[in-house]
């Protein structure tokens, strides 16, 4: 091992950066070349079982077996969004156009989430990983830097403070902040195409509320939406709460190099072709991170390069379980929960 971890730095200042010595050899094993007859199997396949999803809907009627309906379509728009996903990085076809609008048909019209607004957040995520003022996914309802569970004030303090126990309970609600967001920005944001994203997020609602209202009854409509949406945004949620918490938090402005950045900040959850279908290739996090536009079935095959290559440098791979990555996230929650400054004690007989 010595021998090739000279041989190793003897390339990287004969050539390059590090994270070019690694770049060159998966593009060496072909890692970076399209799949594309591995997206239109799994294209072909999600759209047949939508339709079936949508034909079953309309047969059962009005009935409250429709609640089963609405959690097969929950995991299936979570699958539909990973397609989205991999489009918004550019995986699927040859062209930037091609994935847009294969984004905007699975994203605003399939799902109701705009792909303009998802790739200009999440590209500013793979920019600065769990990096405080700069990842927005570190800048929301959770804290998780000590520094931000301290200056916060407010209904923030009290969720921060509580947030390793109600992580799972607000994942229920994931799917409405995306819903809101994508709308926010389609009428605030100077994303691309915002009329043409408006337009097919419209579509979108008014067909999915249109179909819910007029098949079920009031009761049975809204309770279908509420557990359609909620297991939806609780799938979503569950794949991405591996990813990143309890990993490395850099500070704004941290100078940490390309590579060092998307290694210590990511996690991997070991795969399986179940776990690797249900997670939708989302735990290969460190390849993903490092070769954002790498076709999803490449990542397991990229995996080894990465480790071997980390292990020649001397960097840290996490990989671990994901009932596992679950519990470390959770435990880093509280423990960031705990920097919360506690509530101002109001002596008895004073006004608030």
């Amino acid at each position: 091992m010595a021998s090739r971890s000279a041989a190793t730095t003897s390339v990287v200042s004969a050539r390059g950066s590090e994270y070019a010595v690694l770049l060159r050899r998966v593009r060496q094993a072909g890692l970076l070349e399209r799949q594309l007859g591995y997206y239109l199997r799994k294209i072909a396949v999600i759209a047949a079982a939508l339709v079936a999803g949508w034909t079953a809907f309309f047969l059962v009627g009005d009935s409250w077996w429709q609640l089963s309906i609405a959690a097969f379509l929950a995991v299936l728009f979570a699958q539909i969004a990973f397609l989205g996903h991999d489009a918004g990085h550019r995986q699927i076809f040859g062209t930037r156009r091609a994935n847009y609008l294969f984004g905007v048909i699975a994203g605003n019209l399939g799902i109701g989430l705009s792909i303009g607004w998802w790739t200009s957040n999440h590209n500013r995520h793979h920019a600065h990983p769990n990096t405080e003022g700069a990842d927005p996914d570190v800048s929301g309802i959770l804290a998780h830097s000590e520094d931000r569970a301290q200056t916060s004030t407010g209904i923030r303090r009290l969720i921060f403070r509580h947030q390793a126990w109600l992580f799972f309970p607000m994942l229920f609600l994931e799917a409405a902040s995306l819903h809101y967001s994508s709308v926010r920005a389609v009428l605030r944001w100077a994303i691309p195409n915002r009329v043409w994203e408006g337009v097919l997020l419209a579509a979108h609602a008014a067909g999915y509320l249109a179909a819910t209202f007029l098949v079920l009854s009031p009761a049975k409509a809204v309770a279908f939406i509420v557990v359609q949406q909620g297991l939806f945004g609780f799938y979503m949620g569950c794949t991405f709460a591996p990813n990143h918490k309890g990993m490395e938090v850099l500070e704004e402005g941290d100078a940490t190099d390309f590579l060092r950045r998307q290694v210590l900040t990511s996690r991997n959850v070991r795969g399986s072709r179940l776990v690797d279908a249900a997670l939708g290739g989302l735990n290969y996090q460190i390849e993903h991170h490092l070769f954002p536009s790498m076709p999803r079935p490449n990542l397991c095959r990229a995996q080894p390069l990465v480790v071997e290559f980390c292990t020649e440098i001397g960097l840290p791979y996490c990989q671990t379980s994901l009932l596992d990555s679950y519990a470390q996230a959770l435990v880093h929650l509280h423990a960031v929960g705990k920097f919360t400054r506690p509530l101002p004690l109001v002596a008895p007989g004073e006004s608030g």
